[in-house]
C-alpha cells in the first residue's frame, strides 16, 4: 500500500526560488572606532552594479541565502553585520549604537570597498535604516528595494506591542510569563531592564522569549527553522537587546523625520513591497511612505506577511531585484 503522506508535494519554499549559493568573494572586519569591528562581505560580479543589503533587527543579522536573492552575474551585492550584531563585536553591545552610528558605518564602508554609488535594499528595520542613510547621502544612491516598511516611530513600536497581540494572545502571553505581574503593564520597559542585566540567569530567558514571540508572529505560519535560529542564545540575546535599545528611544530619530525628509530622495526609483497580512510592519506604512513620494512604487503582496521565507513574499521581492536592473543601466 502507498503511504499517501510520501506523495504529497511539500509546500514551495523561498529556497525554490533563489539563485545558487555562492560564497563571498571578499570578506573582512572594518575598525569604525567606539571598540567597534562590523563584519562586512561581498559577493556577485566583483564588477556588477553594487547593492547594499540591510538587513533587520535591529540585531537580525544578514545570513549566507541573502546572496542568493540578487542575480550574481549582474550584482555586486554587498552586506555587513550592524554594529553588536552577527560576526560584528563586541557582542551586544549597545555603547555608541544609534542610527547616526550605522549611518557612519555604512559610508565608512562604502569608501573602504571604492563604491561611488550602490542600490540600497532593505528588509524590515533595514527600510528604516535604507531611507534614513539615503536621506542623509542622496548622491550615493541609485534607488531603493524596501521590503516591510517600518518608519520607527511611536504609531509603529505601539502596533509591534499592542496590535499583533490581538492575532498572536497566547504567544504574547507566554511572553508576560517572563515577567512580575507588577510589570506586565509595560513589557517593553520591563524587558529592556531585565535584558540589560549582565547575570544569564536574568538576561537570558527575556531575551529567548521575546525572540520567540516574534519568530511566532513574522509567517503565516510558525517556521521551525525560524523558531530554532531564535532559540538559539547567540541570536536571541544581540536581537533582543540591540531590538529594546533601539525601540526604547524611538530609533535615535526625531518624530517624523523619515517622511519629513523624503524630499531628498524623492527623485530616486524606489519600489515599496509589503505582505497584506504582515503584523509586524503593518502595509500602512508602506502605503504612508508611498504617498509621501510620490515616484515611488507600491506593490502589496496579497498572500504575504512580513518573512521573506514565505514563498509568495519570496517571488515578489525576487521580481523587484530584478526589474530594478533597469534603474542601473
Amino acid at each position: 500500500m502507498t503511504n499517501p503522506d510520501r506523495t504529497k508535494a511539500s509546500p514551495p519554499s523561498h529556497l525554490d526560488f533563489l539563485y545558487p549559493p555562492l560564497a563571498p568573494l571578499a570578506s573582512g572586519m572594518l575598525d569604525v572606532g567606539d571598540d567597534h569591528q562590523i563584519y562586512w562581505e561581498q559577493s556577485g560580479k566583483a564588477d556588477g552594479v553594487p547593492v547594499l543589503f540591510l538587513h533587520g533587527g535591529p540585531g537580525a543579522p544578514s545570513r549566507a541565502h541573502h546572496r542568493q536573492w540578487f542575480d550574481p552575474d549582474f550584482y555586486r551585492f554587498v552586506t555587513f553585520h550592524q554594529r553588536g550584531c552577527g560576526q560584528s563585536t563586541p557582542l551586544a553591545a549597545t555603547h555608541a549604537n544609534t542610527t547616526q552610528h550605522l549611518i557612519a558605518d555604512i559610508e565608512e564602508l562604502r569608501a573602504h570597498l571604492g563604491i561611488e554609488q550602490w542600490l540600497v535594499f532593505g528588509g524590515s528595520w533595514g527600510t528604516a535604516l535604507g531611507l534614513a542613510y539615503g536621506e542623509a547621502h542622496p548622491a550615493t544612491c541609485l534607488g531603493f528595494i524596501l521590503s516591510g516598511v517600518t518608519l520607527v516611530d511611536v504609531e509603529d513600536r505601539a502596533f509591534w506591542w499592542r496590535g499583533a497581540r490581538q492575532l498572536f494572545p497566547e504567544a504574547f502571553d507566554r511572553l508576560l510569563e517572563t515577567l512580575p505581574h507588577s510589570r506586565r503593564h509595560d513589557p517593553m520597559n520591563a524587558l529592556h531592564q531585565l535584558i540589560l542585566d549582565l547575570d544569564p540567569a536574568v538576561h537570558m530567558p527575556a531575551a529567548l522569549a521575546l525572540c520567540l514571540y516574534s519568530a511566532a508572529t513574522v509567517g503565516l505560519q510558525p517556521s521551525e527553522e525560524t523558531l530554532k535560529l531564535y532559540g538559539d542564545p547567540n541570536v536571541a540575546l544581540p536581537l533582543a537587546r540591540l531590538f529594546l535599545h533601539y525601540s526604547a528611544n524611538v530609533h535615535f530619530l526625531e518624530p517624523g523625520q523619515l517622511l519629513k525628509d523624503i524630499d531628498r530622495i524623492a527623485d530616486k526609483p524606489c519600489t515599496i513591497l509589503g505582505g497584506r497580512y504582515d503584523v509586524t510592519t503593518p502595509v500602512a506604512r508602506g502605503w504612508a511612505l508611498h504617498k509621501a513620494w510620490p515616484g515611488s512604487t507600491f506593490q502589496v503582496n496579497e498572500r504575504g506577511a512580513h518573512a521573506l521565507s514565505d514563498a509568495s513574499t519570496a517571488r515578489t521581492v525576487l521580481d523587484a531585484i530584478e526589474n530594478a536592473k533597469q534603474w542601473c543601466s
